[in-house]
């Protein structure tokens, strides 16, 4: 089941907690030694820019998926570490990245650590706004060349998965797979929250491994079959054929799903019904061009009902991840207290310049 870790940092005494949830996450994604060891670092110096440049925030420790899938068998899984805040943001994303700096007169160090322990870092910063930093690590070295099959060209996926009350699994989850040309992004609902809806979409992502090769009509039929016994899910599936240039979805239930097409956002729509419980009969499958241009966003109900896309122009060439934080952090306030398990998934168009 998805086991995902929710820091609130807000005191000294949680920097403890983010750093213990870090090592954690290492032992479940078998990190060696010295990996756990720098998850644990990035942890800390995460919780501790919390405190001293936002005044607080949240990081978010899970185990994902790399963002860019091979054609073999999946890459070993990473931890993931995201720090969300609401703060005063910072004016310079280059001279943060930077080991030394500074803007509270400490020894700085952090953000420069992170980046350069990390897999993959992603910030994103806007003055007044907040800021979101992201770190993945890993057991291979970044930029170890490790053989095999090269990564989808033209398409990467990520997410962000917070759980309800801050329990210690989430009753959402998602996930992609590719099948030759076709990279397959899910995202499952488990019914309600708490350990039975997690073992619901945890079957959902462990019954799409076998389904990388079907449509998405397809691929939600053999996870209804798969669902039977659980208390069910919603569940959307989007398939980009990376050689046709073109995106298919389906989707059952309350999975939210929106696709940015030349700067304008339009939903996605999903069938009524629980996969796994109660399927419609027909589901209907929406296909439309994939280009440079598009994004789309894959969320679970715990999102406000009204929740705006992000308008920042440069998160279409951001780490998918740090997108989908950002949008958890934008879609969140103390006036729309959040009821549910969320999560968030994003597929992009790979950037021309990412390796």
């Amino acid at each position: 089941m998805p086991r995902v870790w929710d820091v609130p940092v807000h005191d000294s005494t949680r920097v403890r907690d983010a750093r213990v949830a870090a090592e954690h996450a290492a032992a479940l994604a078998a990190l060696d030694e010295r990996r756990t060891a720098a998850a644990a670092l990035v942890a800390t110096e995460l919780a501790t820019n919390l405190l001293k440049h936002a005044g607080g925030g949240r990081l978010l420790v899970d185990i994902v998926d790399p963002s860019a899938l091979t054609g073999g068998r999946n890459a070993a899984r990473l931890v993931q570490l995201a720090a969300l805040d609401h703060g005063p943001g910072i004016p310079d994303l280059a001279a943060a990245r930077r080991d030394g700096f500074s803007t509270s007169g400490s020894l700085g160090a952090g953000l420069g650590a992170c980046a350069r322990l990390a897999d993959d870092f992603g910030l994103h910063s806007v003055p007044g706004r907040g800021t979101v930093a992201l770190a993945r690590v890993g057991n291979a070295a970044r930029g170890a060349a490790e053989g095999g099959p090269a990564p989808v060209a033209a398409v990467r996926a990520g997410g962000v998965n917070v759980p309800f009350g801050e329990a210690e699994y989430s009753g959402d989850a998602w996930a992609w797979v590719r099948a030759e040309d076709r990279v397959t992004l899910m995202m499952a609902d488990g019914l309600g929250h708490g350990p039975e809806a997690a073992r619901a979409s945890a079957a959902a992502v462990e019954a799409l491994r076998s389904a990388a090769h079907l449509t998405p009509t397809e691929a939600l039929r053999r996870l209804d079959a798969a669902l039977g016994g659980t208390r069910g899910a919603a569940v959307a599936v989007a398939q980009v054929d990376t050689r046709a240039g073109r995106l298919r979805f389906a989707g059952i239930g309350n999975i939210g799903a929106r696709l940015r097409e030349g700067g304008v956002w339009r939903p996605l729509v999903s069938r009524p019904g629980i996969v796994g419980v109660h399927r419609p009969t027909t589901v209907r499958e929406e296909e439309t061009a994939w280009t440079d241009d598009r994004l789309l966003i894959l969320h679970s109900d715990g999102l406000p009902s009204r929740w705006t896309p992000p308008s920042d122009d440069c998160l279409a060439a951001a780490d998918p991840a740090v997108t989908a934080a950002v949008t958890i952090r934008d879609a969140s306030s103390s006036a729309r207290p959040v009821r549910d398990d969320t999560a968030v998934a994003v597929l992009t168009p790979t950037p021309p310049d990412h390796p």
